[in-house]
């Protein structure tokens, strides 16, 4: 499990409200309990709400989990090179993850297609034409070709035209397609804005550092 608060990893261990099992509560909507763990590195409490219904509960009968501490996942730092539109799309559809997939799906996608658009120069009409432009290209890696290829798959394209057509448009989202949406621009990111950036210091680095090889050496003053 990624730490909401600070995002390191760590192997969870959910514990029920009591250790009697106690702490459901039941109404006419189901019943409700609560879980939580402490991540080991930032020493912080994630508790999460559970829904469900049926006579058992559990997993089988789980309907709903929520977090509510912290109420939204952190946002992966951005490197200062990307830049501020960009950013700017993300950081809110990280935010808005937790609330509401569809709207942080709604964000991702329309900050994807501005991407694919002024980055990787695609033309086509709507973002399903735009990603199999980009893909065909075979300017991107293989993993991050595929990765972007998934988006429609995952988001489901074909049952939902909107998400392409208008990308911005708020729907329905299927299980994880936000969180996807988010992990693809991140890696993006990095192609296209991060890795240039720094290959570029680093060419200027060894420019200067040669440059200052061929300098004649300053001659020893007297004693």
């Amino acid at each position: 499990m990624k730490c909401p608060h600070c995002l390191e990893n760590f192997f969870e261990a959910w514990r029920a409200q009591d250790q009697e099992g106690q702490g459901v509560i039941r109404d006419r909507d189901g019943w409700w309990t609560l879980q939580y763990c402490k991540c080991p590195a930032c020493k912080r409490a994630i508790i999460r709400l559970s829904h469900g219904e049926g006579e058992t509960v559990g997993p089988a009968t789980t309907l709903s989990t929520e977090l509510v501490r912290p109420r939204n996942v952190s946002a992966a730092p951005l490197a200062p090179e990307v830049p501020a539109p960009f950013a700017q799309d993300y950081l809110e559809a990280c935010t808005v993850l937790q609330d509401s997939p569809k709207a942080s799906a709604a964000l991702s996608r329309r900050c994807l297609q501005r991407l694919l658009k002024e980055q990787a120069g695609t033309r086509k009409a709507n973002l399903a034409a735009q990603i199999q432009e980009v893909v065909d290209s075979k300017t991107l890696p293989g993993y991050l070709a595929d990765g972007v290829g998934a988006v429609a798959s995952v988001g489901d394209f074909a049952g939902y035209p909107l998400k392409s057509t208008n990308a911005g448009e708020i729907v329905d989202v299927r299980p994880g397609e936000a969180e996807w949406n988010l992990s693809i621009l991140e890696s993006l990111f990095d192609f296209y804005f991060v890795q240039p950036s720094r290959l570029r210091e680093k060419a200027e680095e060894l420019t200067r550092k040669l440059q200052e090889a061929g300098k004649p050496q300053t001659e020893a003053s007297d004693g």
